[in-house]
């Protein structure tokens, strides 16, 4: 008897990192196992120079199903809190200092939903379900996730979609801010990867600057101090684009130096 596949596999197309949630006989739940393997393969891309995007999906007809249950309950057994874990995952990604990018199609339910949430971009297909479902479960949602939620959501969102436990299609979804875009399913991949590939097109380092700064406006906690570390940064790339736009070849321009910052 073959074992099953459960795992996070990663393909590199040019800069541009992919990320598969690949456990199909379970619509891609997640196990303890995977989660730690998310974890350390974002420690290692993060270093990774030639890489300037991440995009996350799904193997096969599904993003992500959430925890598996089955590990849920054993890991009960033993006293761990297999939603910390789900939630350390999530805050790995969250504080990726690369752009990501879900790419999300039918079920993205739960953890997969708190991994969802914790990317800068979010496509999904027509079609796509979402749900948070402790309420379902009795599971009590750690307070960083909850965070996050609020953060990403608003308040009104977040208790509609914690306290139900309904599924949401993509329309709404994208109505509420679930999801920044809605494709045809058959252009999921295409268009996910057309984002990554322009957003790799751009200064690395004007991108890894707003996206802290950004994040750190979210909290509230946004002060001068970030903003003089970025603009005191050494920055190539903004000699290169203001040549490149001068000398009317900006399009062309694809600057890659995030990693020269000390």
């Amino acid at each position: 008897m073959s074992l099953e596949r459960a795992e996070i596999r990663t393909e590199t197309h040019r800069n541009v990192a992919v990320l598969i949630i690949d456990h199909p006989r379970r619509h891609n739940a997640l196990t303890g196992g995977m989660l730690d393997e998310l974890i350390s393969v974002l420690e290692q891309l993060a270093d990774d120079p030639a890489i300037s995007v991440v995009v996350l999906t799904g193997t096969g007809a599904q993003f992500c199903a959430g925890m598996d249950i089955r590990e849920l309950r054993s890991a009960r057994v033993e006293g761990i809190r297999m939603e910390d874990r789900v939630t350390d995952a999530e805050e790995a990604l969250a504080a990726f200092p690369k752009p990501t990018i879900a790419a999300i199609r039918g079920y993205c339910i739960g953890g997969g939903a708190q991994l969802a949430l914790a990317c800068d971009f979010r496509v999904a297909a027509e079609g796509s379900e979402f749900a948070v479902t402790p309420a379902k479960l009795g599971v009590i949602y750690p307070a960083r996730t909850i965070r996050r939620m609020v953060l990403t959501l608003g308040p009104a969102t977040t208790k509609r979609l914690v306290i139900t436990g309904d599924r949401i299609g993509s329309a709404l979804a994208a109505q509420l801010g679930v999801v920044t875009e809605v494709v045809p399913d058959e252009t999921l991949v295409a268009h996910a990867m057309t984002l990554a590939e322009s957003i790799a097109s751009r200064s690395s380092i004007t991108q890894r600057a707003a996206k802290e700064m950004i994040d750190a406006a979210a909290r509230g906690r946004l002060d001068d101090e970030l903003e003089h570390y970025w603009r005191d940064a050494t920055n190539p790339d903004l000699e290169i684009g203001l040549e490149a736009f001068l000398s009317g070849s900006l399009r062309n321009s694809a600057t890659r130096c995030a990693n020269q910052l000390t």
